[in-house]
């Protein structure tokens, strides 16, 4: 299962040539021109007693926008050093190609895993766990089987995760008769996965107890996994020793027993090895977190990302404005403020 993702993003813009800049000393050269023709053309003085009178004169529009040419063409100046500058603009794509993983959790729902020793309880602990595993995968296939007596697919490999999510959320004892069928449990996950085209496929099972109920021994559906190259994390959950279980009396009410806690470590250990994958145990939530954590570091995702660079050049920003204020300047200073400025 090979899926292709490609993002772009849009770099800021750079300057390919910013000693260009400099150039800008040009403006103070453009006001002195503009300056220097100004007072081209005095030649005389006339003597007033008082230019009270002429004060008191409006001015023409001539007078007032007489500096406008001047701010053009500066702006002018600056877009034609802007544009030798070479703006530019640099776009980056990054395709991924993720080779996903298929995983099938399969998890004990038996009357056992409302022990109290993972809080609230096993199940609870479980579901929550599981839950939080999803929502750290990104392009992987996850489904789920739900074993007791009997097992059976609650959700195949999707990556509907929230179809998933609410499947798990719904998980709760007593849905099938009660029992400890961990061959069933891990057989039926295999059947999901075994015509699976992933380059990796995985099946992590969680139970609190020994196989006492199926008609495949674990053992055996331990070499079926192991015939189609599926990989197995086996995980045992329970206190050592003994557990608070919850007993719901008519009577007196909810009181609790230690029951004791009996994992066949030695059988999970082994179906875990022959399949190339590993035995854990956890004796309370946070060892359980901790496991799936490692489990979602070992059977990460491959990415392989291509890199593309994309260099677009954006001086016309910056060049048509200063040509198009070059031209406001000179159509301003010869046919309307008529100034001899760049007149032939």
């Amino acid at each position: 299962m090979i899926e292709w993702f490609s993002t772009t993003t849009l770099g800021q813009l750079q300057w390919d040539a910013p000693m260009m800049f400099w150039l800008l000393v040009a403006l103070p050269v453009v006001w002195g021109l503009r300056w220097g023709w100004s007072r081209r053309g005095m030649q005389g003085s006339l003597t007033y007693t008082s230019l009270t009178t002429f004060g008191e004169l409006p001015r023409s529009w001539r007078q007032r926008l007489h500096i406008l040419p001047s701010i053009f063409y500066s702006l002018a100046v600056i877009g034609l050093v802007a544009a030798l500058a070479r703006p530019q603009q640099e776009n980056v794509t990054v395709e991924q190609k993720t080779e996903g993983i298929d995983i099938v959790i399969s998890m004990d729902i038996s009357s056992s895993m409302r022990a109290e020793d993972l809080k609230p309880n096993r199940l609870e602990a479980a579901r929550q766990v599981a839950l939080d595993f999803v929502d750290g995968r990104l392009s992987d296939r996850i489904g789920m089987v739900v074993f007791a007596r009997q097992s059976y697919t609650a959700c195949p490999p999707t990556l509907d995760y929230t179809l998933l999510k609410n499947v798990i959320g719904d998980l709760k004892m007593g849905q099938i008769q009660d029992g400890t069928a961990i061959g069933m449990g891990l057989a039926t996950a295999v059947n999901r996965l075994k015509d699976s085209d992933a380059k990796s496929r995985v099946i992590i099972l969680l139970t609190d107890g020994m196989n006492n109920a199926g008609e495949i021994d674990p053992v055996t559906a331990a070499e079926l996994a192991q015939t189609y190259q599926i990989k197995l994390y086996t995980i045992g959950v329970g206190s050592r020793g003994t557990a608070p279980y919850p007993v719901d009396d008519p009577i007196f009410g909810r009181r609790y027993q230690n029951v004791s806690v009996d994992l066949d470590e030695e059988m999970l250990t082994e179906i875990a090895t022959k399949t190339g994958g590993q035995y854990f145990r956890a004796v309370d939530t946070e060892e359980l977190t901790k496991i799936y954590d490692q489990i979602d570091e070992m059977e990460r995702t491959e990415v392989e990302e291509i890199i593309y660079t994309d260099i677009q050049e954006r001086y016309p920003w910056v060049l048509i404005p200063g040509l198009l204020f070059l031209l406001l300047g000179w159509t301003t200073d010869r046919f309307w403020l008529r100034s001899p400025l760049f007149m032939p």
